[in-house]
């Protein structure tokens, strides 16, 4: 049994394969289009005589197939007449489809390697003596009216922490609304026994927070005195912990659509905590193991939003800059200030399905890159 537009392809040779999977999405497209028209007609609507059926491809973990294609996101999208479609990758992407939208989140060789194109070139030296060069073409290149969420290059860009925030560094936000920064950071490479020197060279005030380098873990650790962290394994990136009441906020960007929710944090680390205590403390993954601090009885001035003008402008610049449309930033407020904001996260693709009504988000999102085609 097919579960969400999966394609069934045959071992009876290779035509029969092709012929299956373009019958398959045929009657799927179709299927689709049948189930709009029944929903618009029974809703009082005129459907179109004609309805386009905007088919996504994916490519997703099975971790975030369970997250993010949750029933009520695929009935929304069958309602309006969006069709989910697994990649097979066992095959070139070029031979699959048609798509209009490419969504993924994998990476690896074997996943860059599904999105060229592996072809023959005609030259005038293959007329004279028939051998064949092949060349290797981005998708995307070769399928110019297909929409791949988002490029590869740009992805590995903010999994890499070092490379992360430096965008929002260099941006250096500031107007009437706040100020947004990044913490003072040092990475660390190599020689775990090298992190006290480097750490008093560069200035770095504890405690400090240590994070992979490579942002594929959410793991991390504080540090109340620098020799503690001869202890962790490098690669790491260490950043000054910044004491911003305990909450964070999980600003959610989908194309130009903004969500802010707050997430409870580490608390705040006193001069006495400090002076008392020794060591670092492992947390597997902080913002996303407590609970929502939405309803939760907080202080106003550690409650209330960042301002929304601020956060339209710092998505805009930074949709540009990174080159991604599906990302969300970790954004703290430094305690005992109004206006001072620091983005200590950058993911690619995040947890969308905890975003409240994602599914209507993402939906018109998808909508609106098909007719701005």
């Amino acid at each position: 049994m097919r579960m969400r537009g999966e394609i069934a392809y045959t071992k009876e040779g290779e035509n029969e394969k092709e012929v299956g999977k373009d019958a398959d999405l045929e009657e799927e497209k179709m299927v689709a289009q049948r189930r709009y028209t029944v929903a618009a007609v029974g809703g009082g609507f005129s459907p179109p005589s004609t309805m386009k059926v905007v088919v996504v491809g994916y490519a997703l973990t099975s971790k975030k197939v369970k997250s993010f294609l949750q029933p009520k996101l695929e009935g929304l999208a069958r309602n309006k007449g969006i069709l989910f479609v697994a990649i097979d990758h066992s095959k070139p992407l070029s031979d699959q489809g048609p798509f209009d939208i490419v969504l993924h989140k994998l990476s690896g060789k074997e996943w860059r390697h599904i999105l060229e194109v592996v072809g023959v070139w005609p030259t005038p030296f293959m007329l004279t003596n028939e051998k064949h060069h092949s060349f290797q073409v981005d998708y995307r290149q070769t399928h110019p009216n297909v929409t791949v969420l988002d490029p590869p290059d740009a992805i590995q860009h903010v999994y890499n922490r070092q490379s992360m925030l430096q965008d929002v560094a260099d941006l250096n936000l500031s107007d009437s609304h706040g100020k947004v920064g990044v913490p003072k950071q040092l990475v660390i490479k190599k020689d775990p026994s090298s992190i006290p020197d480097a750490v008093n060279k560069t200035g770095l005030r504890l405690p400090i927070v240590a994070k992979p380098l490579v942002a594929k873990s959410h793991e991390l650790s504080l540090a109340y005195d620098e020799f503690s962290l001869q202890n962790l394994e490098p690669p790491l990136v260490l950043q000054e912990f910044i004491n911003h009441g305990g909450v964070l906020f999980k600003v959610y960007i989908v194309g130009e659509a903004i969500k802010v929710v707050r997430r409870f944090s580490l608390p705040d680390v006193s001069k006495r905590e400090l002076s008392k205590n020794a060591g670092v403390y492992r947390f597997p993954r902080v913002s996303c193991a407590a609970a929502s601090a939405d309803e939760a009885d907080l202080d106003p001035c550690v409650a209330e939003l960042p301002p929304r003008p601020l956060l339209e402008r710092l998505a805009r610049e930074l949709r540009q800059r990174l080159g991604l449309r599906l990302f969300n930033l970790d954004i703290i407020r430094e305690h005992g200030t109004r206006d001072h904001y620091y983005v200590i996260d950058i993911n690619y693709f995040p947890g969308y399905g905890k975003m409240p009504e994602y599914e209507h988000i993402f939906t018109d999102f998808l909508l609106s890159l098909v007719k701005s085609k």
